[in-house]
């Protein structure tokens, strides 16, 4: 999540837990403990997937995280204005403060690494809202503003509370938004033979009444999106190409693997010239919105198609140019299923598979 709500969340949790001891100093305390995890942005791994697919890894575990609560409790302790508070109630503080800050994460598409050093399959990734969501984050500031305004320590206390509980009704209405939304898509998929495929359900950019949902299946992948106001219409389904064929020489490179760890198996892939040379391009397709995804990386590279391909040393990072006016199109599709908001529009011609009349006929000629 962004950093001004990862604050708010973290000022919450200190004006709740220590609120009526440290007045607005648990606010302080609390937004600078919940900003803290994100410090490992600094780092760099010197490789674009390596930047990428690293960030909320060690800084973002649950063990490293408790550690540090611990450390800084006993610490904390030793001085003298804070040895009439006990030490499990800096322990709490400290503690929620910071593990809050990957669990909201990993309820974010980008996914965490939560049991950091152990090996796990992937990082967790349990999409309930956009990593920018002002109406999650609204109830969170205005109760942190409330206490700095209030000031008494039970008003920072009890202000920090409701913001906690609005904040958390608003994640349980998104994961039931969620199951409805995966209810309405599953028949849509199952007449593209695709209701067994893997697929990702997610909000759409700043709010949890639209989503989007991409299933993948081998060399093709479905796009579509379902809204609370759909009413009757069903999802409108489109596939494109993933260039799986290429998949097996990204496999073949280091970076390659890395990435799959990361986002398979929501990867496409493709070809881009560059400088004379060909690049294998590998793009994570949970990220963005299509048309735009940012995450999108050269990994390996050949002279023309008959050199073999080579790991590309460091790789690159290279973004989609994005369509601005797909973000106003995005806030249209929210309030009406009508007319659809077609994928195949905001992606390039090359990709596109299956393409339903509610979208061709809708394409000028």
């Amino acid at each position: 999540m962004d950093s001004l709500t990862q604050a708010t969340l973290g000022a919450a949790i200190g004006g709740a837990v220590l609120g009526r001891r440290l007045g607005r100093k648990s606010l302080v305390i609390g937004a600078a403990l919940g900003t803290l995890p994100d410090l490992d942005v600094v780092i760099d791994y010197g490789d674009a997937v390596a930047n990428v697919t690293y960030h909320r890894g060690f800084s973002h575990s649950l063990f490293v995280l408790s550690a540090l609560a611990t450390l800084l409790a006993l610490l904390t302790r030793r001085l003298a204005p804070a040895r009439d508070i006990s030490l499990s109630r800096w322990w709490w503080l400290f503690w929620l403060c910071l593990i809050t800050h990957p669990l909201l994460d990993a309820l974010t598409t980008y996914g965490t690494q939560l049991w950091w050093p152990l090996s796990v399959s992937r990082p967790s990734a349990n999409p309930l809202v956009f990593i920018i969501d002002p109406l999650y984050t609204l109830p969170l500031a205005v109760g942190v503003i409330a206490g700095l305004v209030l000031g008494s320590e039970g008003g920072i206390q009890r202000a920090a509370r409701w913001a906690l509980v609005l904040s958390s009704l608003y994640l349980l209405m998104s994961l039931g938004i969620r199951s409805w939304v995966d209810d309405r898509v599953t028949p849509a998929l199952a007449e593209h033979q695709l209701d067994q495929a893997p697929r990702l359900i997610q909000p759409t950019p700043f709010n949890i009444l639209l989503w989007r949902v991409t299933a993948i299946d081998q060399n093709r992948y479905a796009e579509t999106t379902v809204g609370v106001f759909d009413g009757d219409t069903p999802p409108v389904i489109e596939i494109f190409q993933r260039g799986a064929e290429l998949e097996p020489i990204a496999q073949a490179t280091a970076k390659g693997q890395r990435l799959n760890w990361f986002a398979g198996p929501f990867l496409s892939y493709d070809i881009m010239y560059h400088q004379g040379h060909q690049w294998l391009m590998a793009t994570d397709l949970r990220l963005g919105f299509p048309g735009y995804h940012p995450f999108r990386f050269a990994i390996a590279e050949r002279t023309d198609a008959t050199t073999e391909w080579l790991s590309l040393v460091p790789t690159q990072q290279i973004s989609e140019e994005g369509q601005r006016s797909s973000l106003a199109r995005l806030f249209q599709r929210l309030t009406s299923p009508t007319p659809p908001l077609c994928i195949s529009e905001l992606i390039a011609p090359r990709f596109r598979s299956e393409i339903p009349a509610e979208c061709t006929d809708a394409r000028p000629h």
